[in-house]
């Protein structure tokens, strides 16, 4: 391993001082590896290489950040295919890179930097281009990006200035592609739907446990991906990119989530949902990885370690390009037919495998400012052992699709997310009314915080009704038989781990509209009672069973009033509904 990095280091002296002569070093590069390029940097940089390298390099542009600046698509190719189209045409695997999602987390941002330039320039081996389109955001979260400053990361060394975490709305937009409020999400998705590619890495530094490893991966979980791509990923393209690390000197370990408070405890693959951009991608049978780059090695280890790692994916999958793109179109095509769709997932504690894992002795000592005992990692004792992975999920909660989802057109931001992601939608073209599936929302726990701007649901329990349900022209039908079928189902179904639903976009249904004034129900109530037996002998059930509702005068008139006829049916009731039935609708030419 030494001598691998010794090669290493002396590829990258010597290709320093020939970039040094023909004037293309990075900031990161002219700081010695102190500094971390700003976004105005990173954009003139790309606008040079494009103009002088026009057959291999061009900067799009698909919409702006939050802040009101522009978000760059960077498109890297051999031979001058800057579209989809011509990319597909051609036969060519399509790498999505995105950086600085976390602007202090910059590592990709100066390692793809020196990629393109290395690939363009004639420093590298341009056989990367042979099979692969790059498509590079240089920086993402551009409001924290320019919200620099010497101190944002705490636990972290260098580099010298490092951006914000938060967006310009303060948003965490690593936690924002289900929910898509930024102006950054609404840019990125226009960006991969454009593309759809079949590979994406979100480049981060990591936090957490201190251990050897300079870098670490999270790799799409592979029980929640389409079997046919995590066949791929845990068979092929996952032990590639690990040997190809070790043999570019910077051996890997998986994600260190550890399942107590040290590595040791064992790590447990981490799941991304469809809040995060690898759980988004995942929705569209796109393989996806999150580098976590150390975050107490130097900045310049993590940015090379971050380099190698994009070259070392581009590498191994460029050998497969056209299994990946042929897996990927099949298993679109198998997506749109699938019936059955997991919500939720659990970690399956009862299988692991071990790993060799590569740490540091961990401790307790008493803390100098607080008197306590402070866990401490020593690294004069470096260890290796095995340790247990956790690598499997298995589903807890699934659904059958439906015929037809039906959303009317009075909830136009959900419509405008299934428009922005690609979605078929149709609309009735005149009033009707249709016998539906309703959800209605029973049991619901709601955070007592606001987490990235929302009181999120958690847990909640649905029954389901059939019901009469009026619809108006203009209304949106959705028939998930398409490709974007996981996205369909995930954000629309309640019970999902991210479903629009648990991110209150429809938390107007949980309000009831209509009420009632005590001294003139009673009356009303009595009279109900009188005309519904089986009601009467529920409440009277009721009143000896629970010694509360029967001392209270407003709970046992609240509970006459949900079982009449002037309670409102709409309250919570989930306003999109499951048409299970094939039927003629009438649809808009």
């Amino acid at each position: 391993m030494k001598q691998g990095l010794a090669a290493i280091l002396l590829l990258f002296f010597t290709a320093f001082l020939l970039r040094a002569q023909s004037g293309w070093l990075t900031p990161f590069e002219e700081s010695g590896g102190k500094e971390s390029a700003s976004y105005r940097q990173s954009n003139d940089f790309y606008r040079r290489l494009a103009e002088v390298y026009p057959d291999k390099v061009k900067v799009l542009q698909y919409g702006e950040a939050d802040i009101g600046k522009p978000i760059r698509l960077v498109i890297v190719s051999k031979d001058g295919y800057f579209s989809p189209e011509e990319a597909r045409k051609n036969g060519k695997l399509v790498f999505m890179i995105m950086n600085g999602i976390h602007p202090g987390e910059s590592c990709g941002v100066d390692a793809s930097m020196m990629l393109v330039r290395d690939l363009v320039t004639g420093h590298s081996e341009e056989d990367l281009l042979e099979h692969v389109v790059f498509c590079i955001i240089p920086v993402y979260n551009v409001g924290g990006s320019l919200n620099r400053s010497c101190c944002t990361r705490a636990n972290q060394l260098g580099p010298a200035e490092q951006g914000f975490r938060g967006n310009a709305r303060n948003l965490d937009l690593n936690r924002d592609f289900a929910k898509a409020e930024a102006r950054n999400t609404h840019t990125f998705m226009r960006m991969y739907q454009s593309w759809k590619p079949e590979l994406f890495l979100d480049t981060h530094t990591s936090d957490g446990a201190d251990y050897q490893y300079v870098m670490t991966l999270i790799s799409t979980q592979k029980d929640k991906l389409h079997p046919l791509m995590a066949e791929y990923l845990s068979n092929d393209l996952d032990p590639a990119l690990y040997q190809s690390m070790q043999e570019k000197g910077f051996e890997m370990t998986p994600y260190v989530f550890s399942m107590k408070r040290t590595p040791e405890s064992g790590i447990r693959a981490f799941i991304e949902t469809p809040r995060y951009s690898t759980g988004y991608t995942a929705l569209f049978n796109t393989i996806g990885f999150v580098s976590e780059a150390h975050m107490l090695k130097s900045f310049d280890q993590r940015v090379r370690g971050t380099y190698a790692l994009i070259r070392s994916i581009a590498e191994e999958a460029g050998k497969d390009a056209e299994e990946i793109i042929a897996r990927k179109k099949k298993a679109d095509r198998e997506v749109g037919r699938q019936e059955q769709f997991d919500l939720n997932w659990e970690p399956d504690t009862l299988h692991y495998r071990m790993i060799d894992f590569k740490g540091y002795e961990a401790g307790y000592r008493k803390s100098r400012v607080t008197g306590l005992m402070q866990l401490y990692y020593d690294q004069s004792k470096p260890f290796t052992r095995p340790v247990r992975y956790y690598d499997r999920y298995r589903a807890t909660d699934s659904v059958r699709k439906p015929v037809a989802y039906i959303i009317p057109q009075a909830w136009r931001e959900v419509i405008d997310l299934l428009k922005l992601n690609g979605v078929r939608l149709y609309r009735l073209d005149k009033d009707t009314v249709l016998s539906l599936h309703c959800y209605y929302i029973r049991d619901v726990k709601t955070l007592d915080f606001a987490w990235e701007g929302h009181y999120a649901h958690t847990d909640l329990r649905v029954e389901e009704e059939v019901q009469e349900i009026p619809l108006y022209m203009g209304d949106y039908i959705v028939f998930p038989d398409q490709e974007s079928n996981r996205y369909i189902v995930e954000m629309l179904e309640p019970r999902a781990v991210d479903s629009w639903f648990r991110w209150n976009f429809f938390d107007e249904i949980l309000m009831q509209k209509e009420y009632f004034s005590d001294y003139v129900f009673d009356i009303s109530a009595e009279e109900i009672l009188r005309n519904d037996e089986v009601l009467r002998m529920q409440f009277e059930a009721k009143k000896a069973q629970d010694e509360d509702f029967a001392r209270s005068k407003r709970k046992q008139l609240q509970f006459i009033y949900r079982h009449s006829p002037y309670y409102e049916k709409s309250h919570q009731r989930y306003p999109v509904y499951r048409l299970t039935e094939i039927m003629t609708l009438p649809l808009m030419n």
